[in-house]
């Protein structure tokens, strides 16, 4: 089978990845950021494409949108494929929404061929996948694997709003998460630009993910004393800007030294930095800080929290000022894909005529989520110079079909050749 015969419609693909990318905040391409209005808004538009391809739409307890099509045998359970619709901010027409449209694309092409599965397929559009104003990432697949702690319905945004206030207020139902459980899925498959530059640099047409590296994110505070900046003398200053800016270096030295150690990737950055009052004649009294670590090796992970928090306590010290927070957001072990589906998967490549390889994944998905319950994989597709996360963000129409007609191919084997065991 060639590039221009392949059992998917890569231009229907890529019409739909460019309409639901037109819903964005205008002057901030391209930006759906969960629980906001543009996020209900693409989800609305791609419910009316779930109906559309004869879905049946519906929501579960935790936020995730669904379209199912049955099977011909209830007792072989479900075909899960999707990814999530959110948008960090200014973020890119690809991360997320080209699983999700993909998997939606590979159910047309099995209604359009007139093939029935023995499994139900569901396409999914997990709740809040990227980090959300709540300090929490991977919202609904989190829900669905039983793993949203009660005390993170608690976490708040700048303004105040509690999480679960706001996941109820965009269709889930705190009260019933424990109803978000699956124990139907047979398997589950996503599709990802690889937010990376090994598939472009080596010119290979498919990446099938071994694994994921498992994210750790805490969050540190300091306080210290806003006082004039002009009138107070250097010895007498308490600056928490001072202990935030030492710790950004502490992180910085730290994570290249567990890089270098030989134990899989690992990389760690504050990505959020937050002084107040945050005024430029004023010292700043307070600051908060978000750590975002990542580790194919667990205890890595925890050794790099460890020294984590005793060094922003002796930094507090040292700078004269308190620590006046310090919480783990989140803390998820690394997650490896199913070897069964990753063989279905490179199957499906060389079927088609597709060149792939194995590789992690440095950057957190739904999949490691729902590796918690059920077989999980991931096929990834190259993007331009591996950037993601920013306006600039982009694969190639080509690509993306590609990787959806391998997904495709494993889908079909996978429901000619599995059961859900009893």
């Amino acid at each position: 089978m060639t590039r221009a015969n392949l059992p998917v419609d890569g231009a229907r693909l890529w019409a739909d990845l460019m309409e639901l990318a037109a819903i964005t905040e205008p002057g901030r391409p391209y930006t759906r950021r969960s629980f906001t209005p543009l996020f209900l808004e693409g989800r609305d538009w791609l419910a009316g494409r779930f109906r559309a391809a004869g879905l049946a739409v519906r929501m579960d307890t935790g936020g995730n949108l669904f379209g199912r099509l049955e099977g011909s045998d209830p007792e072989a359970g479900t075909i899960l494929i999707g990814s999530h619709s959110d948008t960090v901010p200014s973020g890119g027409r690809f991360d997320g929404t080209a699983g999700v449209l993909t998997a939606l694309e590979i159910v047309r092409s099995l209604r359009g061929s007139g093939i029935r599965l023995r499994h139900a397929v569901e396409v999914v559009d997990f709740l809040a996948e990227e980090p959300s104003e709540y300090g929490l990432s991977c919202i609904g697949s989190r829900v669905m694997a039983g793993l949203m702690k009660p005390e993170m319905l608690d976490y708040r945004e700048p303004g105040g709003e509690r999480l679960g206030d706001a996941m109820n207020r965009v269709g889930a139902d705190t009260a019933r998460l424990a109803e978000a459980m699956r124990s139907d899925v047979a398997a589950f498959f996503e599709l990802h630009i690889e937010q990376g530059i090994v598939l472009e640099g080596q010119g290979i047409d498919l990446g099938i993910v071994t694994a994921i590296a498992g994210i750790a994110r805490a969050e540190i505070r300091f306080a210290g004393r806003a006082d004039h900046a002009g009138s107070t003398p250097m010895h007498l200053r308490r600056d928490a800007s001072l202990a935030a800016a030492r710790l950004v270096l502490l992180v910085n030295e730290e994570a290249k030294r567990n890089a270098a150690a030989s134990r899989g990737h690992f990389v760690a950055t504050v990505g959020v930095l937050e002084q107040h009052p945050n005024a430029a004649n004023v010292i700043p009294g307070d600051a908060r800080l978000v750590v975002d670590i990542r580790a194919e090796d667990h205890a890595l992970a925890q050794d790099f929290l460890a020294m984590l928090e005793a060094g922003s306590r002796a930094i507090a010290e040292d700078s004269m000022v308190a620590r006046s927070g310090w919480t783990v957001l989140s803390n998820t072990t690394p997650a490896a894909c199913d070897a069964a589906l990753r063989g279905l998967l490179a199957e499906g490549a060389r079927r088609l005529g597709f060149s792939y390889l194995d590789l992690a994944s440095g950057a957190g998905h739904d999949a490691a989520f729902v590796a918690r319950f059920a077989p999980s994989s991931m096929i990834f597709v190259p993007c331009r110079e591996g950037r993601s996360h920013c306006p600039e963000e982009w694969a190639e129409p080509d690509a993306i079909a590609a990787g959806a007609a391998a997904i495709y191919e494993a889908v079909l084997r996978f429901d000619a050749e599995h059961r859900k065991p009893s």
